[in-house]
């Protein structure tokens, strides 16, 4: 990392109250033919209207912390770069450690390909202000706006229809905001702990917006623009883990993580049927068919919950250790049903229909609480000897 600059005495904010410097926060990955033209429009933009500091946070494998660096030195504000060995929780990762090492009020999040124009950082600082807002989004879908710079039709629906699921996900935290997917904000560094964020891949304004939204959030349309040089890094990949992203959000409460739960448990049938079909058909006994086949069940289940229920809460334990214990619960659901429903019919003069669904809804809470505090809760780390 390199070491901030001093600031360029004499550029006082002629715009906003103060404090009206702003740090820009830009994630890049190869980016390094993008560099010199990005940094020459903010120079063309900013400075002159609003004090600023750029921190870039790298995640490149070619020259891109080279080219900053050397490019740097024409710049009248201080220019910062972090490389990071290891990018974890891809580019919203990034940002988290951009606004880490921020020390301005305001934090302004753009691409470094060029698509967000440096001319609109002024006004997103000054609506921001006019507005007591928490947040100010750069906007492509309100009255103003534009998606011109997204290549192609494809790319096209992509956005549009992962605006529309996660606003139709979302609809409370997500109000007011026109373009939940922007990459492009203003945020009041006051309004975000950094610490309380779990992003994952590229999307982290939805993150911010639904984790910690502030009270008060204003938009400014803007006019996407034409990628500068280089290529996009928005690949199939990249939305596998937007979706899982999503995911993880949507369960982030007890309640939606048991309807989760109970979805994934439901899916685990699909996999369970199709092995006890082809055992079966090997000239398997049915019995010990339904119990290896029951395994296939179990372990589709835990893949499935392990990325998106307790993505965040896999470090406590070994993924052995997890799945280990996640089988264990799994099967004694198993064992514990048949005597379960064997005491409603016997005790309780329950029929066997009802017994069998009153005992299906009580053990999948059972394994449900079981899965979160005995697979995915933290160990109690033992106190210090000398603390007893």
């Amino acid at each position: 990392m390199s070491e901030y600059t001093a600031p360029v005495p004499g550029l006082d904010a002629v715009e906003v109250p103060e404090p009206g410097a702003v740090t820009i926060v830009v994630p890049t990955f190869n980016e390094s033919a993008n560099i010199r033209q990005l940094l020459r429009q903010i120079t063309e933009s900013v400075p002159a209207r609003l004090p600023c500091e750029v921190v870039f946070v790298d995640d490149s494998t070619d020259d891109t912390p080279e080219v900053i660096r050397e490019a740097a030195q024409d710049c009248p504000f201080p220019v910062a770069v972090l490389h990071r060995a290891q990018p974890v929780g891809g580019l919203g990762g990034a940002v988290v450690e951009g606004l880490r090492a921020a020390t301005s009020e305001w934090i302004v999040v753009m691409d470094g390909d060029c698509q967000h124009p440096p001319s609109l950082v002024p006004e997103l600082i000054a609506t921001g202000e006019r507005a007591n807002a928490g947040l100010v989004v750069a906007s492509r879908y309100t009255e103003g706006g534009s998606r011109a710079g997204l290549a192609g039709g494809y790319r096209v629906a992509v956005s549009r229809g992962a605006t529309w699921l996660t606003k139709a996900l979302f609809p409370r935290r997500l109000h007011g905001i026109s373009d939940p997917m922007s990459g492009f904000f203003a945020i009041r560094r006051s309004a975000v702990t950094a610490d309380e964020l779990k992003p994952l891949g590229y999307k982290i304004l939805l993150e911010l917006a639904v984790r910690g939204r502030p009270r008060r959030v204003a938009e400014v349309p803007f006019v996407f623009q034409d990628r500068f040089a280089g290529e996009s890094k928005s690949t199939a990949r990249e939305g596998f883990r937007f979706l899982r992203h999503l995911a993880g959000l949507r369960t982030a409460s007890p309640a939606a993580r048991m309807i989760g739960f109970g979805l994934i448990g439901a899916s685990g049938f699909v996999p369970n049927l199709v092995g006890l079909y082809a055992l079966t058909a090997l000239g398997m006994h049915y019995l010990p068919a339904e119990i290896l086949a029951n395994q296939s069940g179990v372990a589709w289940n835990f893949l499935l919950i392990e990325h998106l229920l307790f993505r965040d809460r896999r470090a406590h334990r070994r993924w052995w250790d997890r799945l280990g214990r996640f089988a264990l619960l799994a099967n004694a659901d198993l064992v514990l049903r048949i005597p379960l429903i064997a005491l409603l019919v016997g005790r309780f003069g329950m029929g066997a229909l009802p017994a069998t669904a009153l005992a299906l809804v009580l053990t999948f809470v059972l394994r449900f609480v079981g899965t979160e505090a005995l697979v995915y809760l933290p160990r109690r780390r033992r106190a210090p000897a000398s603390a007893r």
